[in-house]
């Protein structure tokens, strides 16, 4: 038998970081099971967060927003340079991939760093030891291995019929289950009873 888990995310999307603490949970859990990081880049300079997603996000799990985040609102996201960045790392150093996402997370959401600019992650890079090509750090476009995921995500979303990101899916052998993220969110160790669940019924 053969099990992997996709994650379908954007750096800069509340609801992911949210069910970070999932896929968090699942590695624990599972530490042989392949996690694939797929960074959907849908924030590009010209979308921003509302208050009532944040506030719901704050509803249904239990991770903080920094006031710096709070009061940035108002501003454009751009995950450009991010999902280059932690598609690099996914393809170049996977151990490190959870890592580094969560940790331009709390970054993000608690201390409201924009993640925009080389500035704006070395530090976040240096700690986890990382030595990422320059192409990674530029906001200017995709690079072509982001742009790969991007075109593999489309692939998977037409599989499971839906473009709504975060996603969480399942693969065991021949099947692909869509994993209800938002059940657990609450509780994120409840994700792994329901996996667990999942692969002793397929």
């Amino acid at each position: 038998m053969s099990s992997e888990l996709f994650f379908i995310y954007d750096s800069h999307c509340p609801w992911s970081y949210a069910t970070t603490s999932l896929v968090k949970n699942i590695a624990s859990a599972f530490p042989q099971m392949p996690i694939h990081l797929m960074h959907c880049a849908y924030y590009d300079g010209e979308n921003k967060v509302d208050l009532a997603t944040v506030d719901a996000v704050k509803e249904l799990s239990d991770v903080p927003f920094g006031q710096d985040y709070l009061a940035s609102l108002s501003e454009y996201k751009d995950s450009t340079l991010a999902a280059n960045l932690l598609t690099w790392v996914q393809h170049k150093s996977n151990k490190h991939a959870l890592d580094l996402l969560f940790t331009m997370q709390k970054a993000h959401f608690e201390r409201g760093n924009a993640l925009t600019d080389k500035d704006d992650v070395q530090p976040l890079i240096d700690s986890l030891k990382l030595s990422p090509p320059a192409k990674t750090l530029k906001i200017e476009k995709l690079t072509k291995d982001a742009e790969f995921t991007f075109h593999d995500i489309s692939e998977l979303q037409e599989v499971i019929g839906t473009k709504a990101i975060p996603a969480l899916l399942l693969a065991h052998n021949e099947t692909l289950i869509l994993l209800n993220h938002n059940l657990y969110l609450e509780n994120p160790e409840k994700i792994v009873e329901a996996i667990n669940t999942e692969l002793e019924s397929n």
